[in-house]
């Protein structure tokens, strides 16, 4: 039974991704057409179409794989904000999670990309369309080679960032940069029982290049009470259940400032990001013994 489960519902989430893809592509070839208001209207239309994948998933889910799916701490949240979302990373579900959980909540998740990214075929032009941004990164070694190009990252991602001062969005960021495994855990020799641990360069730069146009933070905490599923057990209903605790905290001018050259600032940075990803990893630990 669960095979025929787990058939079904990969079908669907291909059928649903296939469907829902052709447009949102359209809009993204349509949207380079160098005039603004149609770009602006383009995308809308491009994140109302992932919108309804989002939907398409969660009834695929409730019929094929259903579990039971308990939530707390959404308040707050509302559609016409700015927000940076942070998360555990254990599995791909993750993804799935969160988009059912903030869905219609707070506007369609976006991910940074690297710069790259754009140039891959069909998918580029897709996530230009549902204007995830784009960013640049310079490595120590080109830095070292040339040290003008120190800060270029952050400016350039700065101006690829600027349309979201008039639009809403939600800006994804796995803390921890990986899955959660075992094997990591150890090898990281992690501090925490049930957390690898924090990446803070990646969020800082986030906060650094759009800390002005964020306005609180949606920090979730993922908990898998029969323990972490592939997707592929996910899509055979192997999961009964998912516990999901967001707390929303207003954005601190504290974590915005310059990570790389500012050695105070990160010390402080790295202490407060440390610090909650404590209380994420007591909060998971609560859960694992409630069980």
């Amino acid at each position: 039974m669960s095979v025929i489960r787990q058939v079904v519902s990969l079908v669907l989430y291909a059928i649903n991704t296939l469907f829902w893809f052709v447009p949102i592509f359209i809009c993204g070839i349509l949207k380079l057409i160098p005039i603004q208001p149609l770009q602006k209207l383009l995308s809308r239309i491009a994140k109302a179409c992932a919108g309804y994948w989002v939907f398409c998933n969660t009834i695929n889910q409730n019929m094929i794989a259903p579990y039971q799916l308990k939530v707390s701490g959404l308040n707050g949240l509302e559609q016409q904000g700015w927000y940076l979302v942070i998360a555990n990373h254990q599995s791909w579900v993750d993804i799935l999670v969160l988009q059912r959980v903030l869905h219609n909540k707070i506007p369609f998740l976006n991910f940074f990309l690297k710069k790259e990214l754009i140039y891959v075929p069909f998918l580029g032009l897709a996530w230009w369309a549902l204007d995830f941004p784009f960013m640049t990164r310079t490595s120590k070694a080109q830095l070292k080679k040339n040290p003008k190009l120190r800060g270029k990252d952050i400016e350039t991602t700065r101006k690829a960032c600027e349309k979201f001062k008039t639009t809403p969005v939600s800006i994804v960021n796995f803390v921890e940069g990986t899955r959660f495994t075992l094997q990591k855990h150890s090898r990281q020799n992690s501090p925490y029982e049930n957390l690898l641990k924090p990446k803070a360069g990646g969020i800082a730069f986030v906060m650094q290049a759009m800390g002005e146009q964020l306005n609180k933070v949606v920090n979730v905490t993922i908990h898998y009470p029969d323990g972490v599923p592939t997707f592929l057990d996910f899509a055979a209903g192997k999961v009964n259940a998912i516990n999901v605790h967001v707390d929303v905290m207003p954005m601190s001018e504290n974590l915005v400032g310059d990570y790389s050259n500012d050695p105070d600032f990160r010390v402080r940075f790295q202490a407060e990001l440390n610090e909650l990803w404590q209380s994420k990893d007591k909060q998971i630990s609560e859960l694992e013994s409630s069980k």
